[in-house]
């Protein structure tokens, strides 16, 4: 029960601020399905919840329990050499063998799944919407499904289709649209059960009155608009709508009316009323309830969980979370039919005629083999922890480490220090062992005779390396094992490490270590085969010197004896290598060697150097080994091939990378090379290439949020690198006076350049109406002027990337106007039914004297576009106020519209008209289909560039031999040439029809928002408009109230802010200044020290200082033009803007559909 009705006088729960609860306990009966024996019964395993997934557990359980589903899924391609937690298909392969074929039936975790979803701990514990999740997983399967035995099987479960239409009454015209679904959303307000929402889908909606369908020739048509479907899908998913935005309380609010759905559903009910009349008849779509998906509490927050019949037989099954139990039927409907706290959001059900084919047995055999092992694997290393755990406190791990575990490592699995103590094997012996039966194991265990045994104790020093500390002395040997534990480790449940000293020369046992001796260990390299290995340990005096031992080590090397050989300290190797040389002349003691210390050595190093030798000595050797890095280089414009791959050093420089990367492609100057960083969440090149200087190592460049990739992208520049940075390249597009082709232009000039600069370069570089023509530049977005920049605006700061940068000659008219005159902004668009505006064309500029009408007016326009009488007659001529169109008449003038000021932005005429030019929009197949086509031109531009290399080098030898046919083979060349040519151009125009798609996407933010603004007051919303740039009045308010009495308060705060706002709307206040760092990266940042800006912190504080210094930031960074505020699409709830997907998935698109 709610708070608030508990607290209500008028339902009477409480008397005297007392309520009485009564409350009758019954213990019932649970048959829990994690205690079932399997051997009677089949067993189910529950998932665990990481803290906010019971939404995700409940619907893995759902598809897990789709056997057809379970099967695809472990026939997805996967290899031995993935990672579960970064590749979403093994992961999943692995959670559905776990709960299918694990022995135990302890709770499953999800974690290695979230994982690969790329969610961090945080986002475990956040809820996601359910709807939402299964789309993005089942579209991520069907992706990974392509070129499988498998491919297709998501669409082949769970897609259908249906028809939207709209018939018109009186004319003979009808539009038919379909359209495909994997799931439905069902209304569950004013609708009794599953069929009256069905009924509802497909409910014919009438279009008359002012709501008329738009019938192209015929006008304006009273229509018939509805959905029928052509085909339901074998597992059919029903989203129930128990959430909707409640306009009077401004928020999502849950519904909980009663809502009936039953164990068969017949669609083909009342002859087939929801079918399409041509739909296949022979389909007989009655369905049978798999799952009903349960939500309880309320709309921000709950708890989830599902009933399923995995076998369809007459017995259910609750999964929630870990726990499994079984249920019967009523608690399946009726008590989730509707309810204050719990009912079904989600129902799942299968095709009878389909049942068999789904319901389908799958068994090992249908598993990768590798996937097998990998858990396998996983499992018993499972096992063997529970029972290390499980083992009585008085049994002690223990690892022996012997020189020849160190041959077997040392150059192979390690290089530094002596041993991975992990890939050693260990065993049990009990705590209260005398040390002396622990040395009788170890002479069985390994064959090593008591009396050749020294025990040495590990410690890691303070460089963070781990070796042999000292021996055991024979006190300690009295001991029982466990109280060598605590002397070797302080750990909890640490384990007993030592190293075993084994010398068969002599007796050990007797002799104890004075401090004179010292245990050192010795590797052996060889620079030429760039081989590291260990060749034993030795005990010498700190006094001696390493002269003494070198017949030894040459020895243990296999040289000869008088072979002359350089000494090295291993000293530590994180972070970064220190091995020194070690004067054979100097005593152990003056080099500061001890017990444990490693010596490398090696042949003396030839003097003169060998080309073939890279590491000639140990150090050198060692710092590769530390450094080396594989990196998989791949062309920046076809990101997902690998051309080829580098060995090379973490500590190598930009210019040791680039070098190596020129001398792969056979260029000359590797400066000429630029580096793009991978993504390594997106899985895609990062947004902006390595600047040069900008990194001090290859590390750097591989470092992205603490990851490490192995991926960089490379171009080919035609200029070097540093010189470009120096440089500003913008694309410009020219438009002739007299032509009505625009001219795309590179212009590259020095960043100190000014517009003047950049137009003085057109010049050159274009065919002017006269000679003293003089041109000007502008900044043209979604087709509208924007912005008319002065020639001595510096170029660094303009941005091309998302503005079209345009160039035009200045007409004799628009140079010198008069008083009476001014010039206005024109541009073109269109409006479809839905009141939808669609700006397309090339905007102008067009003067305007202060008396003409808009019948002058149009003239004008008319003359300049060369528009014939009859089209120009259909063409309407509107002002733009708060975003939405006011239609002139011809007997206004123009410019009464232009004298106030518009505070959401610069005022344009629009010319509404058809756009002949092209189609409206691109549909989404046509997108797709240039896509291919782009790649296959790619693929086959490629090919023919490497048929042009392959027959120059044919070429060149021909030229050495005199061969008879070189014209032949010159010809061949000459017509490939040709035909790369002509695909380079077709090339080029598939790049601007894939481009069109971001205009698309300008549009569609554009659309929403002015929907979004026409909606009532929608109260606390997460997605919404913000107006960039525009003083929130609260702040203010607040602030005054500090200082000032109420009544005062509020008059001086809406001064105060509307004085401040005026000040942003000026755009003659511009306090930024650009900043220059050392690598010549530019940086537009707020000046504090302007002195406005100073005199308000000081006299109004910090409140409203922020709040004006971040209108400021928003400004200059959302509108061009800088003086006025401009409406945004906004994520106000993590403060960020609000991606397109974001705005459609929380529902907005409804709501401004319904509000029309």
């Amino acid at each position: 029960m709610p708070l608030n009705e508990l607290y209500d006088p008028n339902k009477g729960y409480l008397m005297n601020d007392t309520c009485v609860v009564e409350a009758d306990v019954v213990v019932c009966k649970v048959i829990d399905c994690w205690t079932c024996d399997s051997n009677k019964e089949r067993c189910y395993v529950g998932l665990k919840n990481q803290g906010e997934t019971s939404y995700m557990n409940s619907l893995l359980q759902t598809l897990y329990h789709i056997p057809y589903f379970r099967k695809a899924v472990y026939h997805m391609h996967t290899s031995e050499n993935d990672n579960p937690t970064m590749s979403i298909p093994l992961a999943l392969q692995s959670l559905f063998y776990k709960l299918q074929f694990n022995d135990t039936s302890v709770a499953v975790t999800t974690k290695k799944l979230t994982k690969s979803f790329g969610w961090d701990t945080y986002d475990s514990f956040m809820q996601h919407d359910v709807h939402e999740f299964n789309r993005v997983l089942c579209e991520k399967l069907d992706d990974k499904m392509k070129g499988t035995v498998v491919e297709g099987t998501i669409l082949e479960l769970f897609e259908g289709h249906y028809m939207n239409y709209i018939d018109c009454v009186n004319v003979n015209l009808e539009s038919i649209k379909k359209e495909s679904f994997c799931d439905l959303q069902l209304d569950v307000k004013g609708c009794k059960d599953v069929y009256a929402s069905f009924d509802k889908y497909v409910e014919v909606e009438r279009l008359e009155g002012d709501n008329k369908y738009h019938a192209g020739r015929h006008g304006l048509q009273d229509a018939k608009k509805g959905v029928l479907f052509n085909d339901f899908p074998p597992v059919l998913q029903l989203q129930l709508k128990r959430f909707e935005y409640d306009f009077t309380k401004g928020e999502m609010v849950k519904i909980n009316d009663r809502y009936e759905f039953p164990l068969e559903l017949d669609l083909d009910r009342d002859n087939g009323k929801y079918l399409l009349p041509d739909a296949d008849r022979s389909v007989r779509n009655l369905y049978m309830l798999h799952s009903v998906l349960v939500h309880s509490v309320g709309v921000h927050g709950g708890h989830y969980y599902a009933f399923i019949r995995p076998t369809l037989s007459d017995q259910w099954y609750e999964f929630d979370d870990e726990r499994v139990t079984k249920v019967d039927v009523k608690r399946v409907l009726e008590e989730q039919y509707g309810g204050e706290e719990k009912n079904a959001y989600m129902l799942v059900y299968i095709r009878v005629s389909d049942k068999d084919k789904i319901i389908c047995d799958v068994d090992e055999k249908d598993t990768a083999e590798h996937l097998r092992l990998r858990l396998k694997k996983e499992q018993e290393e499972k096992e063997d922890r529970r029972r290390y755990k499980a083992q009585p406190t008085f049994i002690l791990s223990s690892r022996l480490f012997l020189n020849q575990d160190m041959r077997k490592q040392i150059g192979k699995d390690i290089y530094f220090d002596l041993i991975d103590h992990d890939k050693v094997r260990n065993f049990k012996v009990q705590k209260d062992m005398s040390f002396s039966l622990f040395k009788d194991k170890v002479a069985i265990e390994f064959g090593i005779p008591v009396q050749f045994q020294r025990f040495w104790l590990w410690a890691k020093r303070p460089n963070n390396t781990y070796r042999p500390n000292r021996p055991l002395t024979l006190q300690e040997e009295t001991h029982i094992v466990g109280a060598l534990r605590e002397v070797s480790s302080k750990a909890n449940n640490a384990e007993l490490q030592l190293f075993l000293e084994v010398d068969l020369r002599k007796d050990l046992h007797p002799l104890e270590k004075t401090k004179e001796d010292i245990l050192l260990f010795f590797k052996l390299y060889d620079p030429e085969k760039e081989d590291l290995r260990y060749v034993g340990s030795l005990s010498v005096r700190s006094s001696d010197k390493p002269i003494e031992i070198l017949a030894t080590l040459n020895k243990m090397a296999g040289f000869s004896p008088y072979e002359e050989i350089e000494l090295f300290e291993e000293i530590k190797f994180e972070p970064t290598v220190m091995c020194e040389r070690l004067d054979k002349k100097v005593s152990y003691r003056s080099s500061q060697l001890e017990d444990g210390d490693i010596i490398c050595f090696q042949k003396r190093a030839p003097t003169k150097s060998d080309e073939k030798i890279r590491f000639p000595d140990v150090p050198s050797f060692l710092e590769y080994v530390k450094n080396r890095q594989i990196v998989h280089f791949r062309a920046l414009k076809r990101p997902k091939e690998v051309k080829f791959s580098l060995e090379l050093a973490k500590n190598h420089t930009y210019d040791d990378v680039v070098e190596r990367v020129s001398q792969r492609l056979g260029l000359n100057n590797a400066s000429k090379i630029r580096l793009t960083p991978h993504n390594c969440y997106s899985q895609q090149p990062e947004a902006n290439p390595i600047k040069y200087g900008s990194v001090d190592n290859l590390l750097d460049m591989l470092v992205h949020y603490k990851k490490i990739s192995d991926i960089l992208y490379y171009e080919i520049l035609d200029i070097p690198l540093p010189e470009l940075q120096c440089l500003k390249t913008l694309k410009v597009v020219f438009h002739h006076a007299m032509k009505d082709e625009g001219v795309i232009l590179h212009i590259r000039l020095p960043k100190q350049s000014t517009v003047g600069d950049v137009l003085n370069e057109i010049k050159t570089k274009v065919e002017l109406s006269h000679p003293r023509a003089e041109l000007r530049m502008l900044t043209v977005f979604h087709h509208k002027i924007y912005k008319i920049y002065s020639i001595h605006q510096k170029i660094e700061i303009i941005n091309d990337d998302y503005w079209t940068l345009r160039a035009e000659e200045i007409p004799e008219e628009e140079k010198n106007l008069r008083p009476n005159e001014r010039m206005i902004h024109v541009y073109h668009f269109t409006q479809d039914n839905a009141q939808n505006q669609e700006n397309f064309g090339e905007p102008f500029l067009l003067v305007i004297h202060e008396v003409e009408t808009l019948a002058d007016v149009k003239l004008q326009i008319q003359k300049k576009l060369q528009v014939l009488d009859e089209e120009f007659s259909k063409w309407k001529f509107a002002i733009f106020s708060l975003g939405r169109p006011e239609y002139l008449e011809d007997t206004e003038v123009v410019s009464s519209r232009f004298q106030r000021r518009n505070l959401y932005g610069a005022w344009n005429m629009g010319l509404e008209h058809s756009d002949t030019s092209k189609r409206a929009s691109t549909n989404r197949s046509e997108k797709e289909e240039a896509h291919l086509k782009l790649l296959e031109l790619e693929r086959k531009l490629e090919a023919m560039q490497r048929d042009i290399g392959v027959l120059e080098e044919r070429l060149q030898v021909m030229k050495i031999l005199k061969d008879e046919d070189d014209l032949a083979f010159n010809q061949r060349i000459k017509e490939l040439d040709e035909q790369v040519l002509e695909l380079e151009d077709l090339n080029k125009m598939l790049v601007v029809k894939d481009l069109r798609s971001n205009d698309e996407l300008q549009n569609a933010r554009k659309a929403l928002i002015e929907g979004i603004r026409g909606l009532p007051r929608r109260g606390n919303v997460d997605i919404g408009v913000k107006r960039m740039g525009e003083l929130d009045d609260r702040i203010f308010i607040n602030s005054c109230k500090l200082r000032l009495p109420p009544a005062e308060a509020q008059i001086k705060a809406v001064e105060l802010c509307s004085s401040w706002q005026s000040k942003l709307n000026n755009p003659g206040w511009y306090p930024f200044q650009i900043t220059v760092d050392d690598a010549g990266n530019s940086q537009e940042l707020l000046n504090e020290d302007d002195e406005l800006l100073r005199d308000l912190k000081k006299k109004w504080g910090d409140a409203i200082y922020n709040a004006v210094t971040a209108a400021l930031k928003d400004m200059n960074e959302y509108n061009p033009s800088g003086s006025y505020p401009v409406p945004e699409l906004w994520n106000f709830k993590e403060n960020r803007k609000a991606t397109l997907e974001e705005v459609i998935r929380c529902g907005i698109l409804r709501e401004i559909g319904s509000s029309r």
